[in-house]
């Protein structure tokens, strides 16, 4: 008994020996941090508050976490809220979206009511959502795609390899395509065997001179691959209108630098138009030149900001002949998200689709130009309800790339330019790769994909249309701010920017 005593005396002293050694480096440290802070002039607070101005810092990278988990209400965050990630993630995890009690959507002024129609269609009456149309029929290799629902642009390089696996497995099994954003064509795009449209950004990663013109014998060869079956000319996007991709240094890895033919570990700027497109004529002259080294539909996307340059590409198609037009126009919101961009640009500049969208529409008809020009949707489309009403307004088909990030795990922790997404998603740190199972989140796209083509053709059947691309302006109302709604049709008025072509 007297050595047990004596043993647990001597622990009882190391840890008292323990403690108080503990106890002088907190109050070294504790020093030392106080005369950093009153001799440093960079922070104000840290000057005037030495070592206690630290918990602001503390409190605010904790502020972010517990607002999204504890504090923010189901419809209050931003981009995306609570109900609508919940929602992206319950109908990955098992194609269900049932909820119960009634409706916590707030009825806001412009949100879009379907108009549903006496006669919905019965059961056996209804006709499976499909692509009925051709891009680029007059192509040597047209393309007929065979879901309205798409995976928008993301390169790898903005996304991991395991993420971008995933989508190439999950879009093989939902039988959708994959746009490859304007980091290149990777073999991860590749490795799924899915639908591939290629973007060519300003900076045309993959297929460039070093001037950052198109190398047409590079185009030419990733062209052989018959998985690549459109070719999208980025012009702009929505996140960030007139300024080029950003990709930070610190994700140039060799293997990204090889795919976009650039040096490695130093950031990726694109120019902010394409260097060899400056006005309509040299536009229409590189999708001429695009369409035939890739024999492949060749499209354009932008966020559409001021009307009388896109009425100008129009007007010089019609004058040059319908065959000079780009096969299909992506039109991008000005909400568009992306995981680098200036402030001012990714909040303040740029048209929303609630106005770009029904607007390129009517352009179109009015130039004679919408049965030459198909028109993909690209923005915060993530829900069924958010797609029927861009069916509503003029859309042929969809893109979306937020909604398909939330399919592969994504928790808006808002990390996407720090690489240290610690979902996996965009960072290129090995550890948190592994995190991402590219097997098990590409059923998740898959179910996705399905999901939202059987809602909003679920919602077309709603409104007494076969299938959504029956849906017209016709089954869409809008909630006004007096609480009531009134028809699409006498809410928008397209003149307030179609009067600007006369100026």
């Amino acid at each position: 008994m007297d050595t047990f005593a004596k043993f647990a005396m001597s622990g009882l002293e190391l840890l008292g020996s323990l403690f108080l050694f503990t106890v002088g480096l907190l109050l070294i440290g504790v020093v030392v941090l106080f005369i950093h802070d009153k001799t440093q002039r960079k922070n104000a607070i840290w000057r005037n508050y030495p070592v206690v101005g630290h918990f602001r810092n503390l409190f605010q990278v904790l502020g972010e976490f517990f607002r999204q988990y504890f504090f923010a209400q189901d419809r209050e965050e931003m981009p995306f809220n609570r109900a609508e990630r919940d929602w992206v993630g319950d109908v990955c995890e098992d194609g269900k979206d049932v909820v119960p009690f009634g409706s916590t959507k707030v009825y806001a002024p412009g949100m879009p009511i379907f108009a549903n129609g006496l006669f919905p269609k019965l059961d056996e009456e209804e006709v499976p959502a499909r692509a009925p149309f051709t891009i680029g029929p007059d192509t040597p290799h047209p393309y007929r795609p065979s879901s309205f629902f798409n995976i928008s642009a993301m390169s790898y390089g903005s996304l991991s390899a395991p993420a971008v696996q995933a989508l190439s497995r999950g879009a093989k099994l939902a039988g959708c395509y994959l746009n490859t954003g304007e980091g290149g064509v990777s073999p991860y795009h590749l490795e799924g065997d899915c639908d591939i449209v290629y973007q060519l950004g300003t900076a045309k990663f993959g297929a460039r001179n070093e001037d950052s013109t198109l190398n047409e014998a590079k185009l030419a060869k990733i062209c052989e691959n018959p998985n690549i079956k459109m070719i999208e000319i980025k012009l702009s996007q929505g996140a960030k209108p007139g300024k080029g991709g950003i990709l930070p240094a610190k994700k140039v890895t060799k293997e990204i630098a090889d795919i976009r033919d650039i040096p490695e570990g130093e950031a990726a700027l694109s120019p902010n138009r394409h260097v060899d497109a400056a006005n309509p004529e040299e536009l229409l002259d590189l999708i001429d030149q695009v369409r035939r080294v890739s024999k492949r539909p060749v499209g354009i996307k932008f966020c559409m900001g001021q009307v009388k340059p896109v009425q100008e590409l129009l007007d010089t198609i019609i004058r040059r002949g319908v065959a000079s037009a780009p096969d299909y126009i992506v039109i991008d919101s000005g909400d568009g998200g992306t995981g680098a961009a200036p402030m001012p640009l990714i909040d303040s500049t740029g048209m929303l689709i609630e106005d770009s969208l029904p607007l390129l529409h009517d352009m179109l008809i009015d130039s004679g130009l919408r049965d030459r020009i198909k028109i993909i949707a690209s923005g915060k489309l993530i829900t069924s309800a958010d797609v029927a009403w861009a069916f509503c307004v003029g859309a042929d088909m969809i893109n979306n790339a937020r909604g398909f990030m939330f399919a592969l795990g994504c928790i808006q922790a808002l990390k996407c330019d720090k690489n240290t997404c610690p979902t996996g998603i965009t960072t290129h740190d090995k550890r948190l790769q592994r995190g991402l199972d590219p097997t098990n989140k590409a059923v998740r796209v898959r179910n996705y994909v399905k999901t939202l083509n059987d809602e909003v053709a679920m919602i077309a059947h709603a409104c007494g249309v076969d299938c959504p691309r029956d849906l017209t302006r016709e089954h869409l109302l809008v909630m006004q701010a007096s609480g009531r709604t009134r028809p699409f049709t006498k809410v928008w008025n397209p003149d307030r920017y179609l009067s600007s072509k006369q100026s």
